[in-house]
């Protein structure tokens, strides 16, 4: 029994709509007339690796991964000249479910000879299929099935296939610690038997399981940039980024080297909490939580705080950490995540409380992934949009052309807070100047560190 309709934009509706067109004119108003420049520049007029088609997995057609992929589709055909065309390049295969809970993908055109992207979002949850009788939603499990699937569909007859996993499958369960499963690496080694060239990912846990395929191409995409300037850009004027005025503090030990990253990218201290555990008990799958305590600053009375972690899950430990920050006199509280899962039972009341008594001032996380119903309009949350990145990776990697400019995103940053009023030149001298010739010569120095800051930032795309 096949319970899914495959119809060709299905997610479109009057609203959708023109979301998207207004979305499109501003990026042509904003972008066009400088895009072919830098296309041209970086080489990108290259002819592409071979045709170039985008394969979704099954998805909540108004609020999942579909939604994105059009509108990375609409971005692609901009950036190549195709905008007033009928061209498409996403593909959405039929994936059949029997009333057993069995099922298989069906490719509807040849993909022969393709340069294929498949993204999965294997936590969309707004899926649902019916197994005897009974309305199911997907699990992380089925749609890691049906991605398999779909490389079988295909038939070893594309020329290349590369898979985009924003937020990992099993990316928690990355190393053992008793007789466990290693459910990330072994998705891993699946996925290179079955002959995929590249996989991508997006602020994984822990990149290093890209150990488990070492001979295949592994990339970690750090969403740092986009998240800065959605901070930047809500709150313009009323943000300040002195030292004595906001401070990174990260919610936990694992969660440093991003906040690391943050704290150098911005040029503010960094603090952190850690984790207390209780290892004589497994709940749910991990040693309970007993307390965060914090490390850092004497006096956080009167700053803004920057907290950033890789998800949030039920949210707990996020309103945990602010609550003791806020106890300490802190004044606003900005928590960004790449992927927003929500998945508690009371974590839209706990937000919304949390939000009320001033203790969130706003959380930041992607569209990479599914976002649930109830986020859409709430005060405390702001959706930052990758399309543009995710387009920009597409376009680059079907001309064979290196994404190091795009995965380095400490130059864009700087230029983006240089060009907001937020920082100078200056501020980055000590990143670009030569240690040997400071102590010789320290003004020879600082002019050379300078040039170099204004020729990166001259490259910066």
């Amino acid at each position: 029994m096949n319970t899914h309709e495959n119809v060709r934009h299905p997610w479109r509706n009057q609203d959708f709509e023109a979301q998207l067109e207004s979305g499109i004119a501003e990026w042509k108003t904003k972008r066009a007339d400088i895009y072919r420049p830098l296309r041209i520049e970086a080489g990108l007029d290259n002819h592409p690796h071979a045709p170039l088609s985008i394969i979704g997995l099954r998805g909540d057609c108004l609020n999942g991964s579909d939604g994105l992929l059009l509108q990375v589709e609409e971005l692609i055909k901009l950036s190549r000249g195709e905008q007033d065309t009928d061209k498409e390049y996403v593909i959405y295969p039929d994936f059949v479910r029997f009333d057993s809970g069995e099922g298989k993908a069906v490719l509807a055109n040849s993909v022969r000879g393709h340069d294929i992207y498949i993204y999965a979002d294997v936590f969309n949850h707004g899926v649902k299929y019916l197994m005897y009788g009974e309305e199911q939603r997907y699990s992380p499990d089925d749609h890691y099935a049906d991605l398999k699937r779909v490389i079988g569909a295909i038939m070893g007859k594309a020329s290349r296939v590369s898979i985009i996993m924003p937020m990992l499958y099993e990316g928690r369960q990355h190393r053992r610690s008793l007789r466990e499963s290693l459910d990330c690496a072994i998705m891993l080694q699946e996925l290179r038997d079955m002959g995929i060239s590249n996989f991508l990912t997006f602020d994984a846990h822990d990149p290093r399981v890209q150990n488990a395929i070492p001979l295949l191409g592994f990339d970690d995409v750090h969403t740092t940039h986009q998240m800065i300037k959605a901070l930047v850009n809500k709150y313009g004027s009323e943000l300040s980024l002195d030292r004595d005025k906001i401070i990174v503090v990260s919610p936990d030990e694992g969660g440093m080297s991003r906040n690391i990253y943050f704290s150098e990218a911005l040029k503010l201290d960094l603090s952190m909490f850690w984790k207390r555990r209780d290892y004589t008990r497994v709940v749910n799958g991990k040693n309970p939580i007993i307390e965060h305590k914090y490390i850092g600053a004497d006096s956080l009375e009167g700053l803004d705080i920057i907290i950033s972690d890789d998800m949030i899950a039920s949210g707990a430990s996020l309103i945990d950490v602010a609550d003791q920050l806020k106890a300490q006199g802190v004044n606003r509280i900005f928590a960004f995540s790449p992927f927003g899962l929500f998945c508690g039972k009371s974590t839209e009341n706990d937000f919304d409380k949390a939000y009320e008594k001033g203790v969130i001032e706003q959380v930041f996380t992607t569209n990479l992934i599914y976002r649930p119903d109830w986020l859409c309009g709430k005060p405390w949350y702001t959706e930052v949009d990758l399309s543009r990145y995710l387009a920009m990776f597409i376009d680059t990697l079907n001309r064979d052309m290196t994404i190091s400019s795009l995965l380095n995103t400490r130059p864009r940053i700087m230029n983006f807070l240089i060009e907001e009023g937020l920082r100078t030149e200056a501020d980055y001298v000590e990143d670009y100047v030569d240690s040997e010739l400071l102590k010789t010569d320290p003004d020879a120095a600082r002019a050379n560190a300078l040039r170099r800051i204004r020729e990166v930032r001259s490259k910066v795309r």
